[in-house]
């Protein structure tokens, strides 16, 4: 089997295979029976049971804030996304890397070596998300010049700034997507007495995810449970609503990427000025994100020409540049 790669994600799981591309882009969701504990689905299949499924049959999100909260079930959805790629060949000769958030810790960083391990890899590497993120977002990160990008992933966010092909001052933080989705259900529930589901939170931030030039004419109704009668109810949101909802934690973001700043030497930080910032991960998505980044932060913020993808495409060009994997893993 060839080499892969894995932007191994709180929200998605995406596999690159070296020569083919990104041939996996999943939730990062398995569902299974409690009793025998056989896996019933992984995947898109298994996200729609979220929510959704009987007291014998458990949906869960195997990893947490961007690191392996459940390593039984993280081992048994990649293998089921390894089936799922037609990869059905021994990875015994195959390297693999995988992308990890800035800044865990190495008891964090072993079990993911373990697992690829347990996946049969000749050679494992892992390597920091943020700066895969900036290769697969087009950035030379091996010239002698600053440059500096922001991961917004499903359950961190990842900040640094690279020169000389490596990290030199990075922040990760628990404030990312799915944080955004709990503070659009804690909105929810505030303000319309209403319960709702995490998919439901984040179909709303999808659709109407907002922090500038929020429309108030653009709106969704949304169905849930009335915490006070417990009955189902129906209620129309609009984008200016869910801006209210997570304008608080872009903003801790925000301050978050002022520290980064603060730590950074001033000659890469002349750099960034004439460069510019780059926004990444599925919170790039976030209708103008850039602009309320940079009108903080007084430094020219854009995002990436595919955000979603990006780590799992710089997991491409390292992967067909060895030299280039082995001196940066």
């Amino acid at each position: 089997m060839k080499d892969i790669g894995i932007d191994l994600g709180t929200a998605n799981v995406l596999i690159y295979v070296k020569d083919e591309g990104i041939l996996l882009n999943e939730p990062s969701v398995i569902a299974y029976d409690s009793d025998t504990k056989d896996v019933l689905a992984v995947g898109r299949d298994a996200d729609l049971m979220l929510g959704r499924t009987p007291s014998k049959v458990k949906a869960v999100k195997p990893l947490q804030e961007g690191v392996i909260a459940d390593f039984e079930s993280t081992n048994k959805m990649l293998e089921e996304f390894i089936k799922k790629i037609k990869k059905k060949g021994s990875l015994k000769k195959s390297s693999i890397l995988i992308c990890c958030p800035a800044n865990i810790t190495q008891v964090q960083k072993n079990a993911m070596y373990e697992l690829a391990e347990n996946m049969g890899a000749k050679k494992v590497y892992i390597e920091d998300e943020p700066k895969v993120a900036a290769i697969g977002a087009g950035l030379d990160i091996n010239l002698a010049s600053g440059s500096m990008v922001i991961d917004i992933g499903g359950g961190t966010t990842d900040i640094a700034v690279l020169s000389l092909g490596s990290i030199v001052n990075s922040s990760s933080i628990k404030i990312a997507g799915n944080t955004f989705d709990k503070a659009i259900t804690e909105y929810i529930k505030s303000k319309y007495d209403l319960l709702v589901g995490e998919k439901t939170a984040e179909e709303i931030k999808i659709k109407l995810g907002a922090i500038k030039d929020a429309d108030k004419d653009n709106t969704m109704e949304i169905k849930g449970r009335s915490v006070k009668e417990g009955m189902p109810k129906t209620i129309t949101i609009n984008e200016k609503e869910v801006q209210e909802a997570i304008k608080p934690e872009i903003d801790k973001i925000n301050e978050e990427i002022k520290k980064v700043l603060e730590k950074t030497p001033p000659e890469l930080s002349a750099d960034i000025v004439d460069k510019g910032v780059v926004i990444t991960g599925g919170g790039a998505l976030i209708k103008g994100i850039a602009e309320y980044i940079e009108e903080d932060i007084k430094i020219p913020v854009y995002v990436a020409e595919s955000p979603l993808t990006c780590v799992a495409e710089g997991c491409g060009i390292l992967l067909n540049n060895p030299k280039e994997l082995d001196k940066n893993c």
